[in-house]
């Protein structure tokens, strides 16, 4: 009988060389980091199985160690049994080594009873030494989501990894699934990568397996379950509402004789460099092992512009001096709103560069017009505007540093783009601009300045742009300013981007989007080295939202298209629908695809673009929130059993039309064949 089995797997990495190996010392598996064992199986036993259900968890735990170790190929197989009163189960897993110096797993449950084994939960756990390890998980909890406990703690996931803490979530709600742990002092981190599935003889209907960490004193575990989900101390809940979580218990099986469940999943061990950077070789590895770059599913690039423009026309509004874009179906109300939701100067670019794929003739004064009519908005002494005018009432409104700076970058990219055609008369364009610039470079420029969240992050691209048509250094040194701010407060994790969506205060993609352009449009203007690396480590937060697998889902309006998860996004950990603001940023995922030499990144960028005009409809139309999880901010929701497989398709603000035509001008000016 084999007692000690070394497998060592090696990855070459640019920046290092790991080298982990597993062992098996009396059968039970120990992970180890360049010789120092890492991650182990529980004290009571590799495998672990509930037969009870108290108090909405599980209970009445049986464990069991392998009893013999066989050697098949490269695969090691332990098998094992645990013997209950209503019979026995029989155990096996099986490793090997993977692609890329991952270690495969396989671990097989084979109930042999004559009876069912009633109020069954399936386990697998690892555990990883260290103490308040901080951790990753995709979409839902970035280092225990330290900037929304500040604000929010009760309505977003938060952990800080004091022992008795847990995080465990239902597969169908990872982006990316994977959990990751850092341990930013000894400069390693460890992830789990599962294979998602539902499980066969579940109690509830569309139940899934579940994954994510539970804290202990010295160590954390990284743990996989038939069902059993929740967090912040709370038992059995599913983040299920934006402001609430609703319970979701009796996550059991019922295991009938002869029954065999198989959960698949993947460990990586690695050395890090420096403290927050954990969870980026976990996030390409879940890349390469998902490989999400198949677009031939989904409409071409002219179909999209074409239909995202005559949607767009639907919303033109002319009533007096005022013209532009409504944010809202105009039956219900004329709104000219710049930024966020409404995106009223983000045509008067795009449509620039998009004119010779459309074939209207009145663009041009379209073009004109709304962006002359935008810049009659008020600008005060500190770059600060009212974002909304209301056709109606006659009457200005609103104001925010996310629509001011994303109102901002539509006209510096509006006034660069004419001056290269010089079709347009850019005068108004520019005074706008500049006083914006001006206001916002006094403010970011004082030395009191320290902005509550990254949504100031909006204003970097602007300046850095404005720096360049004007020649000014001053919206530089306050584009740079706040550049360096935020890589000292994010690039650690230790408070990861947030802000960046007005209707969420707590960790987003949005945030790191306004990091990850303001840093690569720095890059670009200025060829510093430091500003792309900072670029990348905000483009893997927002990777990190980014559906890579297609999510099976129950019967529904996103099932009755045979919806395609991947290629959209995680909203935030306060709303975990899926949206499709990635389109936004995939042209700058390209860009660094070219600039990092990683294809990768070439092939998602045009799967994010194009899988999100999955659902519009014949008129153009499209809604902005998909129940791909057990989460809901409209219809009836008080079934949290019902609410997975849903759309919302009567929230058809203007950005959900804007962006797709902002980054389609984008990619064209790219030279980019999507």
């Amino acid at each position: 009988m084999m007692r000690h089995l070394l497998i060592v797997l090696i990855l070459t990495a640019p920046f290092f060389v790991r080298s982990q190996t597993i062992s098996f010392d009396n059968h039970r598996p120990e992970i180890s980091l360049n010789g120092k064992v890492i991650l182990i199986a529980p004290n009571e036993g590799l495998w672990s199985v509930a037969t009870g259900w108290e108090n909405n968890w599980m209970s009445d735990w049986a464990h069991a160690n392998p009893t013999d170790v066989q050697q098949s190929g490269d695969w090691t197989i332990l098998t094992g049994k645990i013997v209950l009163p209503e019979g026995e189960m029989l155990l096996r897993d099986s490793y090997r080594p993977f692609n890329n110096g991952l270690l495969k797993c396989i671990r097989r449950y084979e109930w042999k009873g004559t009876d069912t084994l009633h109020h069954a939960t399936l386990s697998v756990r690892f555990r990883m030494k260290g103490d308040e390890l901080k951790p990753l998980i995709p979409g839902i909890l970035y280092y225990g989501n330290k900037m929304g406990a500040k604000v929010n703690p009760d309505i977003i996931p938060v952990y800080t990894g004091k022992p008795g803490e847990f995080a465990i979530f239902e597969d169908h709600r990872y982006p990316m699934p994977f959990a990751m742990l850092e341990n930013s002092a000894e400069k390693y981190a460890a992830a789990i990568h599962t294979t998602p599935s539902p499980v066969r003889g579940a109690h509830l209907n569309d139940q899934w397996w579940s994954m994510g960490v539970e804290a202990y004193e010295g160590y954390t575990e990284f743990v996989l379950y038939s069902g059993p989900i929740g967090y912040n101390n709370q038992r059995s809940v599913a983040k299920a509402l934006q402001r609430t979580p609703m319970q979701y218990s009796d996550t059991y099986l019922s295991l009938e004789p002869g029954r065999i469940i198989e959960k698949e999943f993947f460990i990586e061990l690695y050395p890090i460099e420096r403290e927050g950077s954990g969870f980026q070789q976990a996030l390409y590895t879940s890349l390469d092992l998902h490989k999400p770059y198949n677009v031939d599913h989904f409409d071409d690039f002219q179909t999209i512009i074409e239909g995202k423009y005559r949607f767009a026309q639907t919303r033109w509004i002319e009533e007096e001096a005022a013209c532009g874009f409504g944010m809202y179906d105009l039956s219900l109300r004329k709104d000219l709103v710049m930024g966020w939701c409404g995106q009223a100067a983000s045509p008067g670019y795009a449509l620039q560069v998009l004119a010779d794929r459309l074939n209207d003739s009145t663009i041009n004064d379209k073009i004109q017009r709304s962006l002359d009519f935008l810049t009659t908005y008020p600008v005060d002494e500190e770059g600060m505007f009212p974002v909304g005018y209301h056709v109606t009432d006659k009457n200005f409104h609103g104001g925010d540093h996310v629509s001011c700076g994303q109102a901002m970058y539509n006209f510096s990219k509006a006034i660069e783009s004419a001056w290269k055609n010089k079709n347009f008369r850019t005068e108004k364009w520019e005074q706008f601009l500049r006083k914006a610039c001006d206001g916002q470079s006094r403010r970011i420029l004082h030395d009191d300045w320290n902005p509550h969240s990254t949504a100031e992050g909006f204003y970097i691209a602007p300046l850095a742009i404005a720096s360049q048509l004007f020649n000014n250094a001053t919206y530089k040194k306050a584009a740079v300013k706040a550049a360096e701010l935020y890589a000292g407060r994010h690039l650690t994790m230790d408070g990861c981007y947030w802000g960046g969506t007005l209707d969420a205060t707590c960790e987003d993609k949005e945030g790191s989007w306004a990091a990850f352009q303001g840093f690569l449009e720095l890059y670009e203007r200025t060829k510093e080295k430091q500003y792309l690396n900072w670029a990348k480590h905000a483009m893997d937060v927002c990777l990190s939202y980014v559906v890579v697998w297609d999510i099976p889902l129950p019967a529904g309006r996103m099932a009755d298209y045979n919806f395609k998860t991947t290629g959209w996004t995680v909203v935030s950990p306060q709303n975990q629908h899926i949206d499709g603001y990635g389109v936004m940023f995939a042209p700058e995922v390209y860009k660094m695809g070219v600039y990092l030499k990683d294809k990768r990144l070439k092939q998602l960028a045009p799967v994010m673009y194009r899988s999100c005009y999955q659902l519009t409809n014949p008129y153009g139309s499209q809604g902005e929130q998909l129940q791909q999880t057990n989460f809901a901010q409209h219809g009836n929701m008080s079934n949290v059993h019902k609410l997975r497989g849903g759309y919302s398709e009567s929230w058809t603000v203007f950005w959900i039309t804007a962006h797709f035509l902002n980054a389609a001008a984008r990619f064209v000016e790219m030279d980019v064949d999507i």
